[in-house]
């Protein structure tokens, strides 16, 4: 046994499918993110209940990942991603037929559910299955795949529902996740590494408590939060803003304003190596730098700078997730998986409680008071930053 080594088959199979996962994974996670004017326009509910369709998602997807994360160790990374793909792609069917708002509420938490196996267990299988100095770039090639899903997923939902209806609209979506969750299954490597012990819940519980004592690890938690947080606000919103006059958008238009993903797609990949080779503390400040840079952009009010401060902001935020997430594997050279969990777990609730929680800024404040809200979370964000640079001596800080 040993490490993936780039230039091997598995190197390619294993890159194809987690690439793969990080698409469907995103794909599914917010296709209602472009609805939200939708639902609250067909059921007559608020700003802030609408988004409840991705943050139930994302709030028990938080949770569920500390399950999913100590069930891996026990049954394999492999069954674990295999079987949460193939079960989100089955439920993203089933929100379609959704007849009435707290039904679709209910299959997204279902959703929330059992998504939780890619994301939780992804991060893992690379830190553990790939030569150590090349995890930036491998990282970063996930993160790329989780951003053009994100991407495709609700450019397609803003077409599809426009041609038809965003009935449709999930289920071709979802149609597209059960191809690749095949191809996964057949591509992906079997983990070498997995422990094939009977569940240990004292065992687990140290892994987390030794975790949660490690102040830069705390630290890199906390950014994920905040950091998630700022990205699900922005998009969370701006489908609201944007159908409103004088822009008055149609969901088409709406849902291509997240080919700005792009961005991601690219900026996770090369900030990566940038991280590898400068450190990740010089840049990971430099890509929350270009997310500040982007938030205020988008206060211009025409739609050309919106789509520039967009488009800067999603470049920052791919970036800086891609650094902090392998900046994890510093700081836990024991149980990654669990560690990988709790930075995920402080992720997705960043989404959940501060994406809902933003609906309280449109309500009252409008646009500028949702890039208060950005701008106050990634100031934050520095001195975590700082924190979570003191025990790697990282010459970049």
């Amino acid at each position: 046994m040993g490490y993936i080594f780039k230039g091997s088959k598995e190197y390619t199979r294993a890159s194809l499918s987690l690439f793969l996962g990080g698409f469907v994974t995103f794909s599914i996670l917010y296709t209602t993110q472009p609805l939200l004017p939708v639902f609250a326009k067909e059921f007559g509910v608020s700003a802030p209940l609408a988004s409840l369709t991705v943050s139930l998602s994302t709030g028990l997807l938080a949770i569920s990942m500390l399950v999913a994360a100590a069930i891996s160790d026990v049954i394999g990374k492999k069954k674990i991603m295999v079987l949460s793909m193939f079960f989100t792609s089955f439920l993203a069917l089933l929100t379609a037929l959704s007849p009435n708002f707290n039904t679709l509420l209910v299959f997204r938490a279902l959703l929330g559910i059992f998504i939780a196996g890619v994301p939780s267990i992804a991060m893992a299988y690379i830190g553990e299955e790939f030569h150590p100095k090349g995890i930036g770039r491998i990282m970063g090639l996930y993160i790329s795949g989780t951003t053009i899903g994100g991407m495709a997923g609700r450019i397609l939902i803003g077409v599809l529902s426009d041609m038809f209806t965003w009935r449709i609209a999930l289920i071709a979506v979802g149609g597209l996740a059960l191809i690749f969750s095949v191809i996964f299954l057949i591509a992906l490597p079997k983990s070498q590494y997995t422990a094939k012990n009977k569940p240990d819940l004292k065992s687990v519980c140290l892994a987390y408590k030794i975790h949660l004592n490690n102040k830069q690890l705390i630290s890199l938690l906390l950014l994920s939060f905040l950091l998630m947080g700022s990205f699900v606000t922005l998009y969370n919103y701006i489908g609201f803003l944007l159908v409103e006059p004088p822009y008055a958008l149609s969901q088409t238009h709406v849902g291509f304003i997240f080919i700005v993903y792009i961005c991601g797609t690219y900026s996770s990949v090369y900030m990566g190596k940038k991280a590898d080779e400068y450190g990740y503390s010089t840049i990971l400040k430099l890509s929350m730098a270009i997310m500040l840079a982007g938030a205020l952009i988008s206060l211009v009010p025409s739609l050309i700078g919106k789509i520039a401060g967009i488009s800067i902001f999603t470049f920052g935020f791919f970036a800086s997730h891609s650094i902090a997430s392998s900046w994890v594997g510093e700081h836990a050279t024991l149980n990654r998986a669990q560690a990988s969990s709790l930075y995920l777990l402080f992720y997705y609730l960043g989404s959940s409680l501060i994406g809902s929680f933003g609906g309280y800024f449109w309500i009252h404040f409008h646009w500028h008071g949702i890039i208060s809200l950005i701008l106050s979370l990634l100031v934050i964000g520095y001195p975590l930053v700082l924190i979570a640079s003191q025990k790697t001596g990282d010459e970049g800080f």
